[in-house]
């Protein structure tokens, strides 16, 4: 992802933006729940929803703040137990170039 996907909305209401990028930074710091737990409830949720990018970029940003592919695994295990195998084929997509 190159640009940044919120770009064409700040072009129009930057304040918005700023706003969301607020929120994204409350939601994903350390707290209670590490910042790596958090990115992978974050990759969970994009897989239950259908976006593939979405669990791309989580997976990426999971793995760099210390997750293991084990740990990516055993998140879509839950996924897969709640949300049904459809979650899965996009959660395939999104990590095919993470494990390959």
């Amino acid at each position: 992802m190159s640009e940044h996907p919120l770009k064409p909305i700040e072009k129009i209401d930057p304040l918005l933006v700023k706003h969301v990028n607020g929120s994204h930074e409350l939601a994903f710091s350390d707290g209670a729940l590490p910042r790596k737990f958090k990115l992978l409830v974050g990759l969970a949720l994009d897989a239950a929803m259908g976006s593939d990018q979405g669990v791309k970029s989580f997976a990426q940003r999971a793995i760099q703040a210390g997750a293991t592919k084990h740990e990516i695994s055993e998140v879509l295990r839950i996924v897969n137990y709640i949300n049904g195998a459809g979650s899965m084929y996009t959660a395939a997509r999104g990590i095919k170039d993470i494990v390959e």
